[in-house]
């Protein structure tokens, strides 16, 4: 029996109790100015439509609110630190919950952050600042599509990452790809293949293909050509995305636990119900970049010419070179790539591999842009990035050191309700996010959660916008290296352009303009030899 009904039983034994005692000892009745109001508290936090936890666990849930009003629950390195090592987690959870719920986005007392410690970033500002567009018709879309796409998609800069149903639960994907099509925004499938959630409000979808091929997938878990095209030819389905790895366990498989593992998700995967499902580390569609450039194509083809990326975290650059290597050998090009950083998040995963596994996304974005303007590439190809992408300026900082467009998970999850209690891969979510778990699950409200993520994107994209045009840009494509500064010493700041110099267009195609940092790679075994 659930929290709610306990709740419900133990309230209407105590009425039966005390009016039946009432029959034969009336004064009893006044213990009824001290119950009965606690009965309608509990009552209302069961029916109003705005907290989770409250609805889940009335009465008892509101002692959460206090508690976090004296200290926040869960304070983990969540994205940077400052100088004492305090994570700033309390200060992006409590700017996206104010986004979401369209509350003041400003702090009194100035800045919350050391200014002098090492790491701190900011963004240079211009005495000839732009006016910044209010109106939401004017935020900037980014066209992705190279020459061999047949339906490029205007993608929002800001789309919701990758999280599967199964790791989420049905009502928090109704809300977030509802939230989606409201602000006409993209929501990334996962790994774990379209479910009926996704497609429920028609919210534009990319859809990602892992290595367990979830949703496309024959017996033995090998690709299967025309259950890929069915759902490939999905009108809602505007991007295609083959995930080579993530940057939260970079080299190893998706993780279902069993208890998660539910008949409508096996049916959505097909897969079998209730058993622990761990896909493969790699694809088994190819197994060198030239037959992944050729799987590439096979999936523009079979999808009629949707835009076709993949998703990686960085690990051997050697390997990455090779890809464009490929690319450039076969004339094949992704659409997009999409970049994870190491300090990307999951619901599970071995504590080794999220701390120690995977180039971190700052150094991880730099390097694939500017190994893609060195092959020629890059102006064929999007990046896109994800990995704690929560702020404008985190949007901005990713922006100006080379990426298109930014995903983000973490905030979106925080958008429907997530209290980050680190109970993702145990099916006991107290907030119906990360649970499978059906009484939980049904204290998330669909359409108070799925506003909340419009009012978030937009919130954010708007605040990206302010940032720009207080730098003096007309748009968030003028950004580049030399706008953000850090400081990297007590005494000592630099921009990103002096941390990390721009590559010379084509220099890697040839072995005379090869700079000193990457010639190492050119020692080794190369597909264009």
């Amino acid at each position: 029996m659930k929290v709610r009904e306990l709740f419900i039983l133990v309230s209407s034994l105590v009425v039966i109790v005390i009016v039946g005692t009432a029959l034969f000892w009336p004064p009893i009745l006044w213990i009824f100015i001290f119950v009965a109001p606690l009965i309608v508290m509990g009552i209302f936090d069961i029916v109003q439509k705005n907290h989770t936890i409250r609805r889940n666990f009335p009465l008892i849930g509101r002692f959460r609110y206090v508690l976090e009003s004296i200290r926040p629950e869960i304070q983990q390195y969540f994205v940077e630190t400052d100088t004492e090592g305090r994570p700033l987690n309390r200060i992006l959870r409590s700017l996206v919950y104010r986004r979401a719920k369209g509350t003041t986005d400003t702090e009194p007392f100035g800045t919350q952050m050391d200014l002098y410690h090492s790491g701190y970033e900011w963004m240079e500002h211009s005495m000839y600042a732009k006016h910044n567009p209010k109106d939401i018709g004017e935020f900037p879309r980014l066209l992705i599509g190279g020459k061999d796409c047949k339906q490029p998609y205007a993608s929002s800069l800001l789309n919701i990452s990758a999280m599967s149903f199964g790791s989420l639960s049905d009502r928090a994907i109704m809300a977030m790809n509802k939230g989606a099509k409201m602000a006409n925004f993209a929501h990334n499938t996962g790994e774990g293949g379209i479910s009926d959630y996704h497609l429920k409000y028609g919210g534009d979808l990319i859809w990602q293909i892992g290595t367990g091929y979830f949703g496309c997938r024959n017996d033995d878990g090998t690709f299967n050509e025309e259950t890929f095209r069915e759902n490939a030819l999905k009108p809602e389905v505007k991007m295609i995305e083959i995930k080579l790895s993530q940057g939260a366990k970079p080299g190893h498989g998706g993780i279902l636990p069993a208890i998660k593992n539910t008949d409508e998700i096996a049916r959505v995967r097909h897969i079998e119900p209730g058993i622990a499902v761990h896909s493969p580390p790699s694809h088994s569609a190819f197994s060198d970049p030239i037959q992944f450039m050729y799987f590439i194509k096979k999936l523009r083809d079979l999808s009629e010419g949707k835009p076709i990326g993949f998703k990686l975290c960085i690990g051997r650059k050697q390997e990455f070179m090779d890809f464009c290597e490929a690319m450039i050998y076969t004339g094949i090009t992704p659409d997009f790539i999409t970049v994870d950083g190491g300090e990307g998040g999951t619901g599970a995963a071995p504590v080794e591999f999220s701390n120690t596994m995977g180039m971190p996304l700052r150094e991880g974005l730099v390097f694939v842009h500017d190994v893609l303007v060195g092959f020629g590439l890059r102006k064929e190809i999007k990046v896109i990035v994800a990995g704690k992408i929560i702020s404008g300026f985190h949007m901005a900082r990713a922006i100006a050191l080379g990426a298109d467009g930014c995903n983000s998970a973490r905030a979106m999850m925080l958008a429907v309700g997530c209290i980050q209690a680190l109970q993702c891969n145990m099916n006991t979510c107290p907030t119906g996010v990360a649970t499978q778990n059906r009484s939980l699950v049904k204290g998330l409200v669909v359409e108070d959660k799925a506003e909340r993520v419009k009012k978030y994107h937009e919130a954010t994209i708007h605040s990206l916008l302010e940032l720009v045009a207080a730098a003096g840009l007309n748009g968030p494509d003028e950004l580049d290296r030399s706008y953000i500064s850090k400081r990297v010493g007590l005494y000592n700041v630099q921009t990103y352009e002096e941390i990390y110099p721009y590559t010379k267009e084509g220099c890697l195609l040839d072995i005379a303009d090869i700079p000193e940092n990457y010639k190492r790679y050119f020692q080794l075994t190369r597909i264009m030899k």
